[in-house]
C-alpha cells in the first residue's frame, strides 16, 4: 500500500493521525465521519424526514457563466419540448420545465428524487454530475448545451474496463462516482472526496486523503451514524473508516476528511444497489 493510502487508512473519515499538525484555514468541513474500530458501528439514529430537500445554497466558488438562450431543436424524449426559444433554468426555479429536467436526469441515472418541479439542491447536484460526465464545466444553469448533453448517451470512459461486471468507480480527477451493472453505467453522481490537507479538529489531527487503489465494500451502515467529526448517511465502507456516504454538503471542491460524499437522495439508491464485497476502484488525482 502506498504512503498516501496508509495515511488515509490511519486518518479515515474520523480516525486521525495522533500527531501534532497546525490547523489550516482551509480545513475540511464538518459532517464527514467514519466508524470507530475499537467500539464497533456507531448507533444508528432515527431519520425523520431524512430526505427533506435543503434550501438551495449558492457555492461561492462557482461563478455564473450563463448559457446562451437561442433557437434549438426539440429535446428528444422530453414531453412538450418543441423548437424555439428555450429558457435557462436556475436553482430556485419552479414549473413544468424543471419537472421535465428531473425526469430526464432520472432516466439518465443522474437523479433519484421526485420530479416535483422545484430546482432544489439535489437537482443541482444531478446537473453537476451530468455536466461533468459529458466533459462540461459544472454550472448550476441548464440551457441548450446541457439539454443537448442529456441527449448524448456516451460519457467519460470507464476507469477500469475489466474491473468486473458489477462495480463502483470513483474518479478523483472528475469528482464522479459511477455504478456499473453488467458492464453498463447505470448511476453517475457528483461527489466530494478528501481535501488532501492536514487538519486538526477536537484535539485530533490527520490527513484528509481519499486513497487510490482497488478495494471492496467491507461493511454497510444504514441511516445516520455519528462519530467525533460529524454525521454520515447510508455508509458503505471500503477501507477502514473510509466510506461512500450521503451528506448534506457536497460542494464542487474536494472537501471531506477522506470519505466520498454523495447527495442524500442518490446515496439511498447507491446503498440499495451496492452489496458487501463489491469492487470499488478509486483512480486519478485532484
Amino acid at each position: 500500500m502506498s504512503i498516501r493510502g496508509m495515511a488515509a487508512l490511519a486518518a479515515g473519515c474520523f480516525l486521525p493521525l495522533l500527531a501534532a499538525a497546525p490547523a489550516l484555514a482551509d480545513e475540511p468541513s464538518q459532517g464527514d465521519t467514519g466508524v470507530q474500530t475499537d467500539t464497533g458501528v456507531p448507533a444508528v439514529q432515527a431519520v425523520p424526514d431524512v430526505l427533506r430537500m435543503p434550501e438551495v445554497k449558492t457555492d461561492p466558488e462557482v461563478k455564473a457563466e450563463p448559457e446562451e438562450v437561442k433557437r434549438v431543436p426539440a429535446v428528444k424524449g422530453v414531453k412538450g419540448s418543441r423548437p424555439g426559444r428555450i429558457g435557462v433554468l436556475r436553482p430556485g426555479d419552479r414549473g413544468e420545465e424543471v419537472r421535465q429536467l428531473q425526469r430526464r436526469l432520472r432516466d439518465g441515472g443522474f437523479y433519484f428524487g421526485q420530479a416535483h418541479g422545484v430546482y432544489d439542491e439535489q437537482t443541482r447536484y444531478a446537473v453537476w454530475g451530468l455536466q461533468k460526465s459529458r466533459g462540461m464545466v459544472p454550472r448550476g444553469e441548464v440551457g441548450p448545451k446541457t439539454w443537448a448533453a442529456l441527449r448524448r448517451t456516451k460519457g467519460l470512459r470507464p476507469l477500469v474496463p475489466q474491473g468486473g461486471a458489477d462495480r463502483v468507480e470513483i474518479s478523483l480527477t472528475h469528482q464522479l462516482l459511477t455504478v456499473y451493472r453488467d458492464n453498463r453505467p447505470v448511476l453517475v453522481t457528483h461527489v466530494s472526496t478528501g481535501a488532501e490537507v492536514q487538519y486538526c479538529e477536537k484535539g485530533h489531527c490527520g490527513n484528509a486523503v481519499t486513497p487510490v487503489g482497488d478495494f471492496r465494500v467491507t461493511r454497510k451502515a444504514p441511516g445516520w451514524t455519528q462519530s467525533r467529526l460529524g454525521s454520515m448517511f447510508n455508509s458503505l465502507y471500503f477501507l477502514g473508516g473510509i466510506a461512500m456516504h450521503g451528506s448534506t454538503e457536497v460542494p464542487l471542491r474536494p472537501a471531506s476528511h477522506g470519505c466520498v460524499r454523495m447527495p442524500l437522495s442518490t446515496s439511498v439508491r447507491v446503498y440499495n444497489m451496492v452489496k458487501e464485497g463489491e469492487p470499488v476502484y478509486v483512480r486519478g488525482e485532484i
